[in-house]
């Protein structure tokens, strides 16, 4: 077993970790929970809240990128994206776990730009311009498309919740949802690949 943090894990892709997870190789997972466990345990605190159970989120996270390497598809996406829609979903469900005894609290305008911007000191500096790029992408989205995404993602709530919160029609929140991602995705596509996929 090496030692993890050597110059040359700079240089494995996250992709290239997958694929020797794929082949059980332990410290491959070790080193991709490195370069990624911050920035999801930030995506599950988001939902969450401070309870403790984020931590739980981002290792359930790594035993299923473990279990099912082979379920990740670069054609879909990154495998950053691929470990943080694994974190929200298995955050979204806990929240909806626990939603009769508290509701979700909504975090504000700027969440998700302050998920984005959240600073991973770990991070190189390709990682940080991704950041910023996603950071621009959200921010250039109208407010109420910003909003239904925040309501939507990190706070876990359905269309219809967020039509009832927002006091919008729901086809209006459907389509609000739809053509935020819609942009993102446009506005993110030249850069699919340019990260550390």
């Amino acid at each position: 077993m090496k030692p993890r943090g050597q110059p040359e894990d700079r240089d494995r892709s996250d992709r290239t970790l997958v694929a020797e997870i794929q082949g059980r190789d332990s410290d491959a997972l070790a080193l991709l929970y490195d370069r990624h466990a911050p920035r999801l345990l930030g995506v599950a605190d988001r939902i969450l809240g401070k309870t403790g159970e984020a931590e739980e989120v981002v290792q359930e996270v790594f035993l299923y990128a473990w279990r099912a390497a082979s379920s990740f598809d670069p054609f879909r996406g990154s495998v950053l994206a691929w470990l943080i829609v694994a974190t929200r979903s298995r955050a979204l469900d806990r929240l909806r776990a626990r939603r009769p005894a508290t509701s979700a609290q909504p975090g504000g305008p700027d969440a998700l730009a302050r998920v984005a911007a959240r600073d991973d000191v770990e991070a190189g500096s390709a990682s940080r311009e991704w950041e910023a790029i996603c950071r621009a992408a959200i921010g250039g989205l109208p407010d109420d498309q910003q909003r239904a995404l925040e309501l939507a993602y990190f706070d876990g709530l359905t269309h219809s919740e967020i039509a009832e919160r927002t006091r919008a029609p729901l086809g209006t929140v459907k389509t609000r949802i739809r053509l935020g991602l819609m942009k993102l995705r446009e506005h993110l596509r030249p850069y699919w690949g340019k990260t550390n996929a």
